[in-house]
């Protein structure tokens, strides 16, 4: 094709496949269905729903340059917009970015045209331009046409008259005559050289936007000055407006007042020694396993119950901060973390709770490192924001964890992005959180703090600008808040630098901003092969003391870990944990099957100290009043040998509500169940154990309590996922050979009335079936038109290869495969012209 194209779909016609490819992978929606040709993929390039998607990912000062050509001329030359972006006095900064940015904007079909024609999309146009309704970021306001559309000619003439212009005879040519004197920098200087301060100071008010001020009935002198003038022009009642024109004057042609051709720099930067960060990052990685381990003993059998709305109670969430020792917030995170993992669920039951999963029984089996990488894995690609727990949706009610509307799309991309940033710097350097969000920010300025818009008209002898939204309350800017926040929790950073094997998490195979899940879990299970040398080695022993406490110098080993943590209770945590001997913790383990004897070699098998003295006495003097009293169902009944226990038992005041009556002199019944029961007299200072059917003691095991097989929550997408190749490659193939189909030309067909354009071909079953076989051994390619089964039409460019029983086998260049059709269903057929194909 020759020429300046006249449209759209015309100049992506002349692109290259590789520039179609960067178009769809930029805008990802136009795939889905994938385009019959290039007039449709254009088409599509231009509804409102795919602009304001592709507009929503322009960095800052793309997004500036597609505003300034929603205020300029169009078309609008290449020159004119540099002028509108670097100002009358230039800027070499916004010079040397200009092109980058207009290329960005063709590439993702928001501008078309050679430079000396730019053209933004219409839609694109009708988003970013200036009104009343949706004011524009740069703060510029309508056009003096614009402005002036349906103003009387008597008040027309009489503005430019006041204004030192000669009368005209139409509205028309008045409005230019205004225009051209606006937009002459000598003759406006000339005319606010005239002006009263107090004029210049209202223009200076409105200068930056926004546009709108409001007057009275009988404005003051200074403002009536600038109305007479059409400086200011009534829009409305009591409103007025300076036009575009003459604030671009005032501003030195600058249609930003802060254009942003550069990111903002990540500084300060504090340097710190790498090997310092991985440590710091493993030790509290291994914080991050031992909580989300505790947190899964503590549901192990069984967890809170699932509210009627979903997630978890505000009570349940205390309790569970209580138990991990650690804030809600900090719980709500940790909470989310296991559940995105698919270590914790629902269990789907009547009384629904929420439980630990099979998956977490194999998770706790894994090497330290490789636990780690599950973590790390569900927390990157996951799509839930644990931040916002606790804050209101839109119906006022208070999100809760766990819960249903926790999903944000975006989360993904700002973690990824945000760790992006930190892998830019060298090892070991930290920046501020703000210079991360700023920087956040500036690459998408429309998911982030969107610039001020809509904002109420001031009088305009008090105008000032109203201050835009707070960045720091943005979505985008909390998730990238709390993706610093949770990484420095999970030991991707440490210290606020990115970790070594932080680094390798976000290196990915896959160029797009969202690696598939395997791509993802390979890259987890690479930083872990890192981590894993930087994790401390598990120890197999512990220093047990005189005041019946226990040190372990280290992370225990697991099965250590596990009985000790059934013998005695964990006291406090850090870098050595001290656990606690207490009779119910020993009862707990003489519950659990253990004899006193076992619990005693157990301690000296396990203790680089004797086994203290006291704690020999206490684990005996409780061994021996374990299960002297018997628990049994009938509804629950007491059972002992010496009845003076019983007797003793039945005076005791505290046993009241337990409801007990004596069956024997050995044999006590209750009106409570055995559970109630064993707490009972276990309160009162007893020791009794419980007893089966068959009268034998009943060993109380850890047995798990576990959901039925459950897979981690799927991350919401946020929109259409990222093309691969393939799909990319076939795609723009498709779109040729439609095109082509569409566009080629043909010869004529002897028809009674010629087609209309883009109809399709009609001939006779005849004509078609002769032309066909024709076609075969010619081996010449036909424009044919077909209906499928569903009767949707379609054409296509076809090669026929043969022709027999009602069917035709072809090779069809729009889907680049052989394909058969029933004859019945080719609508008609056209040879194409010598030079088509």
């Amino acid at each position: 094709m020759t020429g300046t194209p006249r449209t759209l779909a015309e100049e992506l016609r002349t692109r290259t496949d590789r520039g179609l490819v960067g178009l769809l992978r930029a805008r990802p929606d136009l795939l889905n269905p994938v385009p019959g040709d290039v007039t449709q993929l254009a088409t599509r390039a231009g509804t409102r729903a795919s602009v304001v998607r592709a507009v929503e990912r322009l960095d800052r000062f793309v997004l500036q340059t597609a505003e300034a050509l929603a205020v300029a001329p169009d078309p609008c030359p290449y020159d004119t917009l540099g002028a509108l972006m670097g100002g009358d006095a230039g800027d070499p900064a916004v010079a040397a970015e200009l092109p980058r940015a207009v290329a960005e904007l063709r590439a993702q079909a928001l501008v078309w045209g050679p430079d000396d024609r730019l053209r933004l999309v219409r839609t694109a146009r009708e988003l970013l331009t200036p009104s009343a309704a949706h004011p524009s970021p740069t703060g510029l306001g309508p056009t003096v046409a614009e402005a002036m559309a349906g103003m009387s000619p008597g008040l027309l003439q009489e503005i430019i008259a006041t204004a030192g212009l000669p009368t005209t005879h139409d509205p028309v040519t008045a409005v230019a005559a205004l225009t051209a004197l606006f937009s002459d920098r000598d003759r406006m200087a000339a005319l606010l050289d005239t002006a009263p301060a107090e004029s210049v100071a209202v223009l200076d008010k409105l200068l930056w936007g926004p546009p709108y001020g409001g007057v009275t009935d009988r404005p003051a002198p200074h403002l009536q000055w600038l109305l007479d003038r059409g400086l200011l022009i009534p829009a409305g009642a009591r409103n007025v407006v300076l036009p575009r024109e003459a604030a671009l004057h005032l501003r030195g042609g600058r249609a930003h007042h802060t254009p942003e051709p550069v990111p903002p720099a990540l500084s300060p930067a504090t340097e710190r020694d790498p090997q310092l960060v991985d440590n710091a990052a493993a030790n509290q990685a291994f914080t991050a396993l031992a909580t989300v381990e505790e947190l899964l003993k503590e549901w192990d059998l069984g967890g809170p119950a699932v509210l009627r709305a979903g997630g978890m109670s505000v009570r349940d969430l205390k309790r569970t901060a209580t138990a991990l020792d650690t804030t809600e917030q900090l719980a709500a995170f940790w909470l989310e973390l296991a559940y995105a993992a698919g270590l914790i669920a629902s269990d789907g039951e009547a009384d629904e709770r929420f439980a630990a999963t099979p998956a977490a029984e194999e998770w706790l089996q894994l090497p330290d490192h490789e636990r780690w990488a599950a973590l790390a894995a569900g927390w990157l690609a996951a799509t839930r924001a644990p931040g916002i727990v606790g804050t209101a949706d839109a119906k006022g009610r208070a999100l809760a964890v766990l819960g249903p509307h926790l999903d944000r799309s975006p989360a993904p991309e700002v973690r990824r992005r945000a760790l992006a940033l930190l892998a830019t710097l060298p090892p070991g350097t930290a920046v501020p959180a703000t210079a991360v969000l700023a920087r956040l920010q500036w690459e998408r300025p429309l998911r982030g703090g969107a610039p001020a818009a809509g904002q109420a008209p001031a009088a305009a002898d008090r105008t000032t600008a109203a201050p835009g939204p707070d960045p720091a309350d943005d979505l985008r800017s909390r998730l990238a808040h709390w993706t610093l926040t949770e990484a420095e929790l999970l030991g991707v950073t440490g210290r606020g630098a990115l970790s070594t094997h932080g680094r390798t998490l976000i290196d990915t195979a896959s160029d797009s901003t969202a690696p598939t899940p395997a791509e993802t879990s390979a890259a987890a299970t690479r930083a872990a092969v890192l981590l894993a040398p930087l994790l401390p080695e598990p120890v197999d022993h512990v220093l047990l003391q005189a005041d019946l406490t226990a040190v372990a110098p280290g992370p225990l080993r697991r099965p250590l870990a596990e009985a000790l943590g059934v013998l005695a209770d964990i006291e406090s945590k850090g870098g050595a944990t001290v656990y606690r001997f207490t009779p119910g913790s020993v009862r707990r383990a003489l519950d659990a099957g253990r004899s006193a004897a076992e619990l005693q070699e157990f301690l000296a098998t396990h203790s680089r100290t004797p086994v203290p003295q006291p704690l020999a006495y206490l684990i005996d003097d409780v061994a021996r009043k374990h299960g002297q009293l018997r628990i049994g169902a009938a509804a629950a009944y007491v059972r002992c040998d010496d009845d003076a226990l019983l007797s003793e038992i039945l005076a005791d005041r505290r046993a009241a509500a337990l409801r007990l009556r004596r069956l024997a002199p050995t044999v006590l019944a209750a009106q409570t169940s055995p559970d109630q029961l064993l707490d009972g007299l276990r309160a009162m200072g007893y020791a009794p154990a419980a007893e089966s059917a068959a009268g034998d003691v009943l060993i109380a095991r850890a047995d798990s309590y576990r959901t039925p097989p459950r897979t981690a929550p799927v991350p919401v997408p946020d929109g259409p996922p990222s093309p691969d190749p393939t799909l990319l490659t076939a795609a723009v193939r498709a779109i040729r050979a439609g095109d082509l189909a569409a566009t080629a030309e043909r010869k004529p067909v002897h028809a009674p009335a010629p087609a209309a354009p883009g109809a399709l071909p009609r001939t006779t079953s005849a004509e078609t079936l002769a032309t066909m076989q024709a076609a075969v051994l010619t081996n010449s390619a036909l424009w044919i038109g077909y209906v499928n089964a569903d009767g949707a039409a379609s054409q296509r460019v076809i090669a026929p290869v043969r022709v027999e029983g009602g069917f035709v086998t072809a090779y069809d260049h729009t889907s680049d495969e052989v394909r058969t059709y029933p004859l019945h269903r080719i609508t008609g057929v056209a040879e194409l012209a010598d030079d088509s194909v």
